[in-house]
């Protein structure tokens, strides 16, 4: 069958305010909206069932916000990058901001595919003893195996969390507020959590604010 569309379009965009409470799903469908709203010549799926040929790199647990996420979309007619971008953010939800859109090859692989790691920056609401943290950053950092459980549809799982984390560091402004910077793996079988690893460090994830500053993509 005769491929529908000639252009694939990447967006990069930011996800704050009421989007971060915007589940994964929810936030495709949001985009689609917007999409058709802007009337984007996006190319359909065939079949009973029609989907808007957009792939997203990865999903992004709620209430986390983010300054990078990634879709790609496929277009039946071509479009200026810089006017897509108009066009879509005219009829954009509120919370989502596209930053930057950008032409990339048609047949280059799936965006899942070659995510390799991702940056994030978690913010304690309540700012814990920053020497401290930072002992506990080092001891994590220095151990060989960081042994874990992860449950998923009622079947646990061990993994070990030190190799999924490739940068772990801690700041503190001249606020007092402390920061966690981490770059976690995102490999399509190797993912690292922010949650995972504040929990490794003590914190209860729900009492920290995580935003997402980067993703890294194979070349």
């Amino acid at each position: 069958m005769q491929a529908n569309y000639v252009q694939r379009l990447r967006l990069i965009f930011s996800k704050n305010g009421p989007a971060r409470y915007i589940s994964h799903l929810d936030l495709a469908r949001t985009l689609e909206r917007a999409l058709n709203r802007a009337q984007i010549p996006v190319a359909y799926t065939q079949g009973f069932n029609r989907r808007p040929r957009m792939q997203m790199a990865t999903a992004l647990p709620l209430g986390y916000t983010s300054e990078y996420e990634l879709a790609d979309i496929l277009l039946m007619e071509k479009l200026e990058p810089e006017a897509a971008q108009q066009q879509i953010m005219a009829r954009m939800a509120p919370g989502i901001v596209i930053s930057h859109v950008a032409e990339v090859p048609i047949s280059g692989p799936s965006l899942q595919s070659i995510t390799l790691s991702s940056t994030y920056v978690a913010t304690p609401l309540d700012p814990p003893d920053f020497i401290e943290l930072q002992a506990k950053v080092a001891a994590l950092l220095a151990a060989e195996t960081v042994e874990r459980v992860r449950e998923k549809q009622g079947k646990k799982k061990k993994y070990d969390l030190r190799p999924l984390i490739l940068h772990l560091a801690t700041t503190q402004d001249e606020t007092g507020q402390v920061h966690i910077h981490m770059n976690l793996c995102l490999e399509p079988s190797r993912t690292g959590r922010p949650d995972e690893v504040l929990e490794a460090l003590g914190f209860d994830p729900l009492d920290v604010r995580i935003h997402r500053t980067g993703m890294v993509l194979a070349e």
